[in-house]
């Protein structure tokens, strides 16, 4: 684990001398985890390209500010959480999203060895995950995929986003509420999140 984050820690020097090569390989790194990210946020392929693109223009601008106080992606995060936040969506996106229903779910990873009835199942359940999403605020959106699919702890997106933990778990809650609901789940526990987050 030391030799990885070393040789990040290198390529990151590298690329603040001026070493484009090295900064290409920080990107590649984490490049389809911030596009599945934008792609879940605004639901449109090509509007994650242009967001995620954005992210990537903002964090070679700034690489030179990085202290290595915090990890890189950690670094990272903060930018992709503000670009999101300032992103607007044109109202067309909504429109093209039931037709690229099938693109996007090609790149859903599936589970290998089920059968055909279980992976219809699954896309039936994702597409539902989606109409849900689509239906709640933007920072609703960020906020739910920041806990469920980045992980992050309700301080540390109340920190972000320079609200109250209160505020944060508040705005997760109705998601879950409203996916509950759609997706007829009674039970309380929030355990069910976790089987579609990172595949919705």
């Amino acid at each position: 684990m030391n030799s990885v984050l070393n040789s990040e820690d290198q390529l990151i020097r590298q690329a603040q001398a001026g070493e484009k090569d090295a900064f290409c390989e920080l990107a590649r790194a984490y490049e389809r985890r911030i596009y599945s990210l934008a792609l879940h946020y605004c639901r449109d392929h090509q509007d994650a390209e242009d967001l995620s693109q954005e992210v990537w223009l903002k964090a070679y601008s700034a690489l030179s500010g990085f202290r290595f106080e915090s990890g890189f992606y950690t670094w990272l995060r903060k930018i992709m959480i503000n670009c999101f936040l300032n992103h607007r969506r044109s109202k067309s996106s909504r429109l093209r999203e039931q037709s690229e229903s099938d693109d996007y779910f090609s790149g859903v990873q599936g589970v290998s060895g089920g059968s055909l009835e279980t992976t219809l199942q699954n896309r039936l359940v994702l597409d539902r995950v989606r109409q849900v999403l689509a239906d709640v605020t933007p920072q609703q959106r960020l906020m739910f995929l920041l806990k469920h699919d980045e992980g992050m702890t309700y301080d540390e997106i109340s920190r972000e986003f320079n609200c109250s933990t209160g505020t944060v778990k508040k705005s997760v809650s109705r998601t879950v509420t409203k996916l509950r609901q759609e997706l007829g789940v009674d039970n309380e526990s929030e355990d069910y999140v976790s089987c579609t987050a990172g595949g919705y």
